[in-house]
């Protein structure tokens, strides 16, 4: 997990813009960099004032990423980062579910997301309803939830994933016993990582009936999509290869099963960092969120970042430099849950990450 704590330390605000200025030369225009440059030094004074952490995901904007974030990385992560800490507040720089993790996982903290309008097309896509009625369809089978859903999801749900350990958890599941497992909301999630256990597949909420007991185990999805990684196609991937041959393909596993095929490796954000930070390999192409493109180009001076796509998040697009900096003037939006809510959303998490 990376942190900004170096640009913390300069002790000018001439010196901050410079700096930050010649770090994303590779990506970002200079005059841009140099109009937020005084939002994000004033961030980083406020935030020794009101002892705040600050977390940013991997998908946000260059000049917030590089410059006020004390760590960086993807959401679960972060939100366990900062529930270590002495803080008082942690601001949360990425959408709303991720704020409400932080908060599930610090309850006494004062969690802020710095924009209401920070949603996300697979938390909004499945509802606590949605599962309980899984649930009556489906008795005895446990639910597992992707982290990218709300709280409410989470507390009805028996254990959380991510993109990263969505395989060792139904994996221990299925050596539990279970032949059928409940996945949601994340539809191509929940497919890809049947096929690569080689389970069955069946998706809930459509017109065909469920298959009947027997054949094998089988992983039970939901409708739900990334509204950024459904766009991706197996003919972009073959774009990039025709243009660029000896460029790594890193595909998310929120992307069709067609595009994972056809990409040299799978897996989370922090999984693509590691990657191109460990991987001798001059020239990558990430199909995700291209923010994380224009981000490791920065860190990364010596590699190639390809810039195989253009699908910004909406939702992840609304925290900027001034939103933020209003946030923790404010000390608002913050993000608040119902004890008993917090209480059974823990413990799914809980049981995930006692998975070894």
């Amino acid at each position: 997990m990376s942190s900004s704590a170096s640009l913390s330390e300069i002790e000018t605000l001439e010196a901050f813009t410079e700096e930050l200025v010649a770090r994303l030369s590779r990506v970002v225009p200079e005059g841009e960099v140099r109009l937020k440059a005084p939002l994000a030094w004033e961030i980083l004074r406020l935030k020794k004032t009101v002892n705040a952490v600050i977390l940013g995901h991997n998908y946000m904007e260059p000049v917030l990423y590089h410059s006020v974030p004390d760590y960086t990385g993807d959401s679960l992560q972060l939100s366990a980062v900062a529930a270590e800490t002495d803080a008082d507040v942690i601001v949360f720089c990425g959408v709303w579910f991720m704020g409400e993790t932080a908060k599930i996982l610090s309850p006494d903290k004062i969690v802020l997301v710095p924009s209401t309008k920070a949603g996300c097309s697979l938390a909004e896509g499945v509802t606590a309803d949605d599962v309980l009625r899984l649930k009556e369809q489906f008795p005895g089978a446990p639910v597992v939830s992707y982290v990218n859903t709300y709280a409410s999801v989470k507390a009805v749900s028996d254990y959380c994933c991510t993109s990263g350990n969505a395989d060792k958890v139904v994996r221990y599941l299925l050596n539990a016993g279970h032949d059928r497992i409940i996945f949601v909301p994340d539809r191509y999630l929940a497919e890809n990582t049947a096929r690569q256990l080689g389970l069955r597949f069946w998706m809930a909420g459509g017109e065909e009936e469920a298959p009947a007991s027997g054949g094998g185990p089988m992983v039970i999805g939901w409708r739900a999509r990334c509204e950024v990684h459904e766009l991706f196609t197996p003919e972009d991937v073959e774009n990039v290869r025709r243009q660029y041959p000896d460029a790594i393909i890193l595909a998310h596993p929120e992307c069709s099963p067609e595009v994972i095929e056809r990409a040299d490796v799978a897996g989370s954000t922090k999984l693509m960092v590691d990657y191109v930070r460990q991987n001798p390999a001059k020239r990558f192409a990430l199909f995700t969120e291209c923010a994380m493109g224009d981000n490791l180009a920065a860190e990364f001076p010596d590699r190639e970042l390809v810039r195989s796509c253009s699908l910004r998040c909406k939702h992840m697009n609304t925290i900027t430099v001034e939103d933020t900096l209003r946030s923790l003037q404010t000390l608002t939006p913050r993000v608040e849950l119902d004890p008993d809510i917090i209480s059974r959303a823990r413990k799914p998490i809980d049981r995930m990450l006692a998975i070894r």
